[in-house]
Formats: C-alpha cells, sequence, structure tokens
C-alpha cells in the first residue's frame, strides 16, 4: 500500500485548535473525506489535476489499443480506478486514495506517461492545491461552528 502524508499548516492549526476542546475528530474527519472524494470524483469528469490543469491526452499507441467496450475517457477505461477511490476517517485522521494500485502511476506518472494528478497538488511534496486546502479549512470551519 502507498502512503502519502499531507502536511498543511494551515489545516494542522485548525485541527491543533480543534484537539484541545475535543479528542475524537471522527466527524470532521468523515467530512473531509467525504468532500476530497467529491472532488476527487469531479476530476475524472473534468479531466484536470487539483490546480485544474488539464490532463495530457492519450498517446496514439493507447487510443490504437484502446478496447472498443470502454468508456473512452482519460483515466476511465472501465471505471475500475474511479469506483475504487474510498476514504477511511479516524479520530485524529483521514485515509483517501484508491484500492487500484495503478493509480499511484497517474499521481506521479512515468518515463512514459505523463503524470494526472488525482490527489494532490505535488505528490512529492504532499501538499493539496489551494482550492483543495480552502474545501478542507471550510469543513474544519463548518465543523467548528466558524462562519
Amino acid at each position: 500500500m502507498l502512503t502519502v502524508t499531507i502536511e498543511n499548516t494551515a489545516v494542522t492549526d485548525v485541527l491543533t485548535r480543534i484537539q484541545r476542546q475535543v479528542s475524537d475528530l471522527s466527524a470532521a474527519m468523515e467530512g473531509i473525506g467525504q468532500e476530497m472524494v467529491s472532488r476527487i470524483s469531479g476530476r475524472f469528469e473534468t479531466e484536470t489535476d487539483p490546480s485544474g490543469t488539464p490532463w495530457a491526452p492519450w498517446a496514439p499507441s493507447t487510443v490504437a489499443s484502446y478496447p472498443a467496450d470502454g468508456n473512452r475517457s482519460v483515466l476511465d477505461r472501465y471505471g475500475d480506478m474511479l469506483d475504487s477511490l474510498s476514504h477511511e476517517a479516524g479520530k485524529t485522521s483521514v485515509r483517501i486514495g484508491f484500492g487500484t494500485p495503478y493509480a499511484t502511476y497517474h499521481e506521479w506518472g512515468t518515463k512514459t506517461m505523463p503524470r494526472r494528478g488525482l490527489l494532490t497538488d505535488d505528490p512529492d511534496a504532499g501538499t493539496l492545491s489551494p482550492a483543495d486546502e480552502a474545501a478542507v479549512l471550510d469543513v474544519l470551519n463548518d465543523y467548528l461552528g466558524v462562519p
């Protein structure tokens, strides 16, 4: 299993404030998980990475080998990867990811395939995009009752 840890100062600061008041953050983590799964699912529709950059189009070799019964969408041959997207909320963290091992190749790219990011703005740094950071902070502020 691959683990990418997101370190985000703004999110960590809010979580630290919340943890001073509440020891079980499961509800907030569940909200973050649901929000991020929704945002990641949307990337399959828009065919864009977390920063909004369009995914690279298919290589000619991919077009030539694409199965006739496929979905004809980038990263959505049969829907297996998207169907495997899930989250698991705990008391102090949330895990969000795919059950298909090849999702890793899309997140980072390979020598022969461009990166088509889904989870992070920068997988090596483990950073959220500004829009994803804002969405997570919105969930946490809602949890705190902050307008």
